[in-house]
């Protein structure tokens, strides 16, 4: 046989998390999530971040369901999750993602859990916990700040690390354009760029996020899109009410105070009363790069 008529080799296999068991589950009439389960004991529920899927807590996700159960969900948008068109900017509002969460839960017969959420996935887990408190008992947000603080802080040159937050949020068109051209070069850039252990995302898990990421890029867009819109109005809502969050709050999150020239710990104080504040060496991707410190902290976090 010619290598010319050699048969395509078949993609590479989705990578899992070992002894999770994987199912769909219907949170909207509309819009199911691939979620993976696995453990027993008081439920914790983890979100993933950009540009990710759900396989980034695979360490972490391994380690707490010796005594937890663990549910890890792509978010709708994401990886093997449905993806809605947004057709009236509403579909991708982290309100509406937080309630797929609150329904996921429930579905797998948990009227109330832990959250813990990573980037994009934090977002949707402050969210969760000011939309949700009856439902949300413990909160963990890792290397983000709220949505209303996030754009507040960016400021000058240094604000130029967020340049894909202000790409994103263009009307449609013309952001899924370009990134639609070379989608493995952009999202391969924060992979790259925000990781400081090179061997945390290991080549096959590497290539799942890239083939997931430009498989979602509308969606992805729309996400980014709904926090310069109809995100800060939600949460500048909660900000005049005097809305909070109620319940334990975990961060853990790098120095970007340093960086940005902001007070992390206000900044989060203003918004958690009840609040354990760490700043951590390791890189954005902190579930992959220090599994065992993000374990410490949610253990520590659910005893509260």
């Amino acid at each position: 046989m010619t290598p010319a008529s050699a048969p395509a080799s078949a993609p590479a296999p989705t990578p899992v998390i070992p002894g999770f068991e994987y199912r769909r589950v219907a949170v909207t009439d509309d819009v199911s999530l691939n979620v993976a389960v696995a453990g027993s004991g008081t439920p914790i529920v983890l979100l993933h971040g950009f540009p990710q899927t759900h396989l980034m807590w695979r360490h972490v996700a391994a380690d707490l369901a010796a005594d937890h159960t663990v549910i890890c969900p792509d978010l709708r948008g994401y990886g093997a999750s449905d993806k809605p068109a947004d057709t009236d900017g509403t579909a991708y509002t982290k309100r509406t993602m937080a309630a797929d969460i609150v329904a996921l839960a429930r579905a797998l017969g948990h009227e109330r859990f832990a959250l813990a959420g990573h980037d994009r996935g934090a977002l949707v887990a402050i969210r969760a916990g000011l939309d949700h408190p009856d439902a949300v008992s413990h909160l963990a947000s890792l290397d983000v700040l709220p949505t209303l603080d996030m754009w507040d802080v960016m400021r000058g040159t240094a604000g130029a690390v967020g340049f894909h937050l202000y790409l994103m949020a263009q009307p449609p068109g013309l952001p899924e354009r370009m990134i639609g051209a070379a989608p493995d070069a952009f999202f391969g850039h924060f992979l790259d760029l925000w990781a400081l252990s090179g061997d945390a995302i290991p080549p096959e898990v590497r290539a799942a996020y890239l083939r997931a990421s430009r498989e979602a890029v509308v969606s992805i867009v729309a996400d980014y899109r709904a926090s310069a819109g109809p995100d800060v109005v939600h949460d500048q809502a909660d900000r005049d009410a005097g809305n909070l969050l109620r319940m334990p709050v975990t961060v853990l999150q790098q120095d970007w105070g340093s960086a940005l020239g902001f007070d992390a710990v206000g900044r989060w104080r203003a918004w958690a009363p009840d609040l354990e504040h760490t700043t951590v060496s390791c890189g954005h991707f902190m579930a992959e790069e220090a599994p065992a410190e993000v374990v410490k902290a949610l253990r520590a976090l659910i005893a509260r």
